[in-house]
């Protein structure tokens, strides 16, 4: 029974949640199993957008839904996300959608002290989206966070938030000058919030477990990308939790010998978000050309991305990182029209070749792309839906990155709609 993972291989944005969505058709269960609501995932289904930030994709397929231990859950962010999916006509209620009473949550605290470090850091800003998800996961590693299990006891959940804010309004007006925080205002705003959410917790390993057992496919839904990653990343411009696919086990409360099938979504060209090394970012009318068609901007921040050609260097770390067993190309169509396109095979460090991507930043600052040449494709080719009817050339650029790579190309996205897709090998059929 195959279990499949979804990850980005560059810095977030390549289109997981439209691929999510295409595969939840297969899925019983679809599982979120790290970040929050800093990541944003666009589905276009019948002409229509949707944008999901914490319920995962799936729930336009009407799968069951899990928000993992992995996740940082603002409940107001979730709350307001529930209503809206209703609101659109998606059927999203306890029994489709579930929380780990292990999740933690994010609270007041983290988004106001989130918003006054960057604030203080000038120009040396990380570009975080200030929702307080780097504060709240300091916070679980620090042992001081509150989880569902914590919000959901009344008693429990007082003392916590009379404890920590003792800490944190100290912190908030003796360092960065900002208004304290009333506790009885956040203790009355979260006790609504654990009453509207009480019906959707419960503990993920065991109903996860309970599905693989029976036999279910599972659909692993990561957010960001391996270049985002705390550990893995261009730290410090990186998110604040594990984006690699290990964490879909630790994040969801199964063992890794669960997953099966791990897909790397790579965007035919790079882009990036915020701050940040970016060695093949272009700064030419390629770039604007590229960053316009493409509808460039965070579905999360609304943030232009910053857009260069394709990196073999990070989609190759990418691939040793997370074990890929098969390619997703997305926004493939963006190309067209293109009289030629790069590809980078390494980076030019004081005249050497790096075939990796260096740690340091000091270092990386310091490299230039070593670029090979492509022809490009004059033709429009998102209407196009099977492999043999894409252009010579765009067969050729699509069989370099196979090369590469050392991966095969399983599925091609030629637009963002759900049929706009090219399907060589769905990997809830091998």
């Amino acid at each position: 029974m195959s279990n499949i993972v979804i990850i980005g291989t560059q810095w977030g944005d390549e289109g997981k949640g439209k691929i999510v969505d295409l595969l939840a058709e297969y899925a019983d269960t679809v599982v979120r199993f790290q970040g929050g609501n800093n990541a944003g995932h666009t589905m276009v289904v019948n002409g229509e957008q949707f944008i999901s930030h914490l319920v995962p994709s799936g729930i336009l397929q009407g799968k069951t839904c899990i928000i993992g231990n992995g996740l940082v859950v603002d409940p107001a962010v979730l709350i307001e996300e529930i209503d809206y999916l209703q609101n659109k006509g998606v059927q999203v209620h306890h029994d489709n959608l579930k929380i780990s009473e292990r999740a933690h949550v994010i609270m007041p605290w983290h988004k106001q002290m989130d918003v006054a470090r960057e604030n203080a850091i000038g120009d040396k800003k990380i570009g975080t989206t200030g929702r307080g998800i780097g504060p709240c996961y300091e916070d679980k590693a620090s042992r001081r966070g509150i989880r569902f299990s914590d919000l959901l006891d009344s008693d429990v959940f007082e003392e916590m938030v009379r404890e920590n804010l003792k800490e944190k309004n100290f912190i908030l007006e003796n360092f960065h000058s900002e208004p304290g925080i009333n506790p009885d205002d956040v203790i009355r705003e979260y006790t609504s919030y654990a009453a509207r959410l009480k019906p959707y917790v419960e503990n993920i390993s065991e109903t996860l477990d309970r599905q693989l057992k029976s036999g279910s496919r599972i659909l692993f839904e990561g957010a960001q990308g391996t270049h985002l990653d705390i550990d893995h990343g261009t730290y410090p411009f990186v998110t604040s939790s594990i984006c690699v696919s290990s964490n879909a086990a630790s994040g969801s409360g199964l063992g890794p010998r669960s997953l099966t099938d791990i897909l790397g979504i790579v965007k035919a060209y790079t882009t990036r978000v915020g701050a940040g090394p970016f060695p093949t970012e272009l700064f030419d009318d390629i770039g604007n050309r590229i960053q316009k068609k493409g509808a460039e901007f965070g579905a999360t921040t609304g943030r232009k991305r910053r857009c260069g050609w394709l990196d073999m260097v990070i989609l190759n770390n990418a691939v040793r990182l997370n074990s890929l067993t098969g390619l997703v190309i997305t926004k493939l169509d963006v190309l067209g029209g293109l009289d030629e396109l790069k590809i980078c095979l390494g980076y030019d460090y004081n005249g050497n070749k790096l075939d990796y991507f260096p740690t340091s930043l000091k270092v990386l600052a310091q490299c230039t792309p070593i670029y090979e040449t492509l022809p490009g494709w004059p033709e429009d080719i998102s209407g196009i839906r099977t492999y043999d009817e894409l252009p010579a050339n765009t067969k050729s650029y699509l069989k370099r990155i196979e090369e590469l790579s050392a991966v095969p190309i399983d599925i091609i996205s030629v637009g963002p709609g759900r049929d706009e897709t090219i399907v060589l090998n769905n990997p809830f059929k091998r």
